[in-house]
């Protein structure tokens, strides 16, 4: 494992603590998360521990399921107490960007359900300013071409994201556009432009959700208080 993993590792185990018996609980979706869902598994296994979890990809939803995490779809539940995700950038105002792995409109959909949120990430993800991790965008397959150019135009330096010459599908069969901004001085800003934008489903910008961040240090995890 390497040096990275285990601090994932190590954040994953931290944020399972805040999971209490009978929560609801959504169930992210990255690296990270990853090793939180397993240490989940283990508490479920070992303490008899009853949670549902609301996943929100299906690859952490098969996750869950194998390692014996009873799953609910969000429709099937009346709430979500605490959602655990990870993040690809986090600045100082502990606003975010996520969507690194295609799932950001499912995860931004159960976030905004949850009474709480939790962010878990290595120190690698923290920085001053947004922009230098490219901006996902979740956009409609019909009329995308069209979208990209009007993105284009903007200077957004738009890219579709691609696989062996094929479109990146989210479990939503839409496509990934990605923005290479570098710099995004304005988050509030930008997440209102592209709110606008027609044939744009969900934009990566996590803004003023987050309530606790848990930080994968050499010394050990840090609990940072957002909101």
């Amino acid at each position: 494992m390497t040096k990275q993993d285990e601090l994932k590792q190590l954040v994953g185990q931290e944020a399972v603590k805040f999971i209490k018996d009978g929560m609801i609980v959504g169930l992210g979706t990255g690296s990270t998360v990853k090793f939180m869902v397993d240490a989940l598994g283990k508490r479920v296994a070992d303490e008899q521990l009853s949670i549902v979890g609301v996943p929100t990809s299906q690859r952490t939803k098969e996750q869950a399921t194998r390692l014996g995490i009873p799953v609910k779809d969000l429709d099937e539940v009346d709430h979500i107490d605490l959602t655990i995700d990870g993040a690809d950038q986090i600045d100082k105002n502990f606003q975010g960007i996520k969507g690194g792995g295609a799932a950001h409109l499912w995860e931004k959909i159960v976030a905004i359900n949850s009474t709480k949120n939790i962010w878990i990430v290595d120190k690698t993800k923290m920085v001053d300013q947004l922009g230098s991790f490219p901006l996902p965008l979740e956009v409609i397959p019909y009329g995308s071409h069209q979208l990209f150019q009007r993105l284009a135009n903007r200077g957004f330096n738009p890219v579709f994201r691609m696989k062996d010459g094929h479109h990146v599908l989210t479990d939503s069969n839409n496509y990934i556009i990605d923005l290479h901004l570098h710099q995004i001085q304005d988050p509030q800003g930008l997440a209102f432009t592209l709110n606008q934008m027609t044939g744009i489903v969900e934009h990566g910008l996590f803004l003023n959700i987050v309530n606790t961040v848990i930080v994968g240090e050499e010394n050990g995890p840090k609990v940072l208080q957002a909101r």
